[in-house]
């Protein structure tokens, strides 16, 4: 579960850059999905201690130009590859102190 000072907002950021559909949403609690994953928001009035979770995905480059260009102002470390094996971007996400790491297995890319 992912809490947000701006739900609305951070809701946006997983529709709109990624897709996630809306299963349940008020204005204290949604629910989204996408493919297998579920992703959990609650609101908050103040955030406290930070969180990090990883999405695994194929075609990372590809999903990495679909949204490179409406990521202006959030915190973002671009593609690259790592030591143990996977090809990865990181992004904070909106209105949270959540970090989103983003990867793909390098032995499963095309």
């Amino acid at each position: 579960m992912i809490p947000s000072t701006e739900i609305n907002e951070t809701i946006n950021f997983f529709t709109d850059l990624f897709q996630f559909k809306i299963f349940k949403s008020d204005d204290s609690y949604a629910i989204l999905y996408k493919d297998n994953l579920t992703v959990h928001i609650s609101k908050v009035d103040k955030l406290t201690g930070g969180m990090e979770f990883y999405l695994e995905v194929s075609k990372l480059d590809e999903l990495w130009e679909s949204i490179k260009t409406n990521i202006a102002g959030l915190h973002v470390r671009e593609p690259f590859d790592r030591d143990y094996g996977m090809r990865e971007f990181h992004i904070g996400v909106p209105y949270t102190q959540a970090l989103m790491f983003v990867g793909e297995d390098i032995s499963k890319r095309k």
